[in-house]
């Protein structure tokens, strides 16, 4: 180990990605099922935007927060969703970005961050960045966080709890009663909640409901535009803060991201008023076809959001199982990188279907080997 390199980046852990790259280079005919990310392609009209934007000059630092009226459209938009006007939103790099100025803002080194698992492995590398601690909250057999399980968890030094609905990596999501449950066991800890709602707008059986409704001031609300309208690379996100955290937050944005890439912003602008419905409808779908194939052989709790599904291996640790997976031509993720168990594995179901019929057709035949 490098006694030049910090401790910080020494907490840090993507072996399991890491593996996971070697193995899309392992054969050139894998079916990739491990990626992050809707299948479709950004829609014309909104490309057409940012080429504009770009075409027409418009490539300048932004104000840190993001341009004004796309700042003005995000909050109207929080507030229908939601009820709730939030005092401050910033424009960010990404969720990403935003949950690295909620940390940042909020934590201290030796602080505790209450972190359910299974969870979204870049929670524990950005903690890890503010030398902050994860107390594993262990959801299993339902994947479903409770207020019980939160109290038990708290310890002298929490100060955050992340909240990720729709959930990646395990697609549960929540009601509105249980979201308030949970909002108001951290507000009566005060305990500021982290709300992860990027999968917001992929909730299949119930509409999704935000916990920026139950106890704003104590919500640092986190979202994106990557999966909604397919534009992962463009790394455009926002972050809606309360008051209090406000100035902080701007500081933090103006003295390293800066603002987010011009052009896009005013693509997002129009985005917000364009109709994705029509992606989005394909993807219930596609859970009813990947939870039909794969009844009967394997046992998992059936996705009520995002775009995939936490399966239990069948056999040996999550590592064997994907291994094995891959030597037969198919890519998934391994529990281990989301979780601190080895018994599970991540499937996106974000494919086209043929793809991804092909995918469980390979899955179901390891079960029948």
């Amino acid at each position: 180990m490098n006694k030049m390199l910090s401790d910080r980046t020494n907490k840090m852990d993507a072996s399991a990605y890491k593996r996971i790259f070697d193995l899309i280079h392992s054969r050139k005919d894998m079916v990739n099922l491990s990626v992050g990310q809707a299948h479709y392609d950004v829609p014309e009209p909104i490309k057409a935007v940012a080429a504009k934007a770009i075409n027409d000059g418009f490539n300048k630092y932004t104000p840190t927060q993001g341009l004004p009226e796309l700042v003005e459209k995000l909050k109207t938009t929080i507030e229908r969703n939601t009820g709730h006007n939030p005092y401050g939103v910033m424009v960010t790099n990404g969720a990403a970005g935003a949950l690295l100025l909620a940390f940042m803002v909020l934590l201290d080194a030796g602080d505790d961050a209450l972190v359910p698992d299974p969870y979204f492995l870049s929670y524990l590398n950005i903690l890890a960045t503010c030398d902050a601690n994860p107390v594993f909250i262990d959801t299993c057999p339902d994947f479903k966080l409770t207020p019980e399980k939160i109290e038990k968890s708290i310890t002298p030094r929490t100060k955050i709890l992340i909240f990720n609905n729709p959930v990646n990596p395990t697609g549960v999501a929540y009601t509105e009663k249980e979201i308030k449950a949970i909002a108001d066991v951290a507000a009566r800890h005060r305990i500021t909640v982290i709300s992860d709602e990027v999968y917001d707008h992929f909730s299949y059986d119930f509409p999704h409901v935000s916990a920026l409704k139950f106890h704003p001031e104590n919500t640092a609300y986190v979202n994106a535009f990557s999966k909604t309208y397919g534009v992962p690379g463009w790394r455009m996100g926002y972050l809606a803060v309360p008051e209090w955290m406000w100035d902080k937050v701007t500081m933090l944005q103006q003295f390293s991201y800066v603002c987010t890439p011009a052009p896009f912003q005013k693509a997002m602008l129009f985005a917000l008023d364009f109709d994705m419905s029509m992606y989005h409808s394909e993807y219930e779908k596609k859970r009813d076809i990947a939870c039909e194939m794969l009844k009967g052989a394997f046992e998992f709790v059936k996705p009520q959001g995002t775009f995939y599904i936490y399966v239990k291996v069948p056999f040996g640790t999550d590592l064997e199982f994907i291994e094995k997976a891959a030597q037969n031509g198919l890519l998934l993720i391994p529990g281990s990188a989301c979780s601190q168990r080895h018994t599970h594995f991540r499937m996106s179901f974000a494919a086209p279907d043929e793809k991804l019929i092909k995918g469980l057709n390979i899955l179901r035949s390891l079960v029948t080997k």
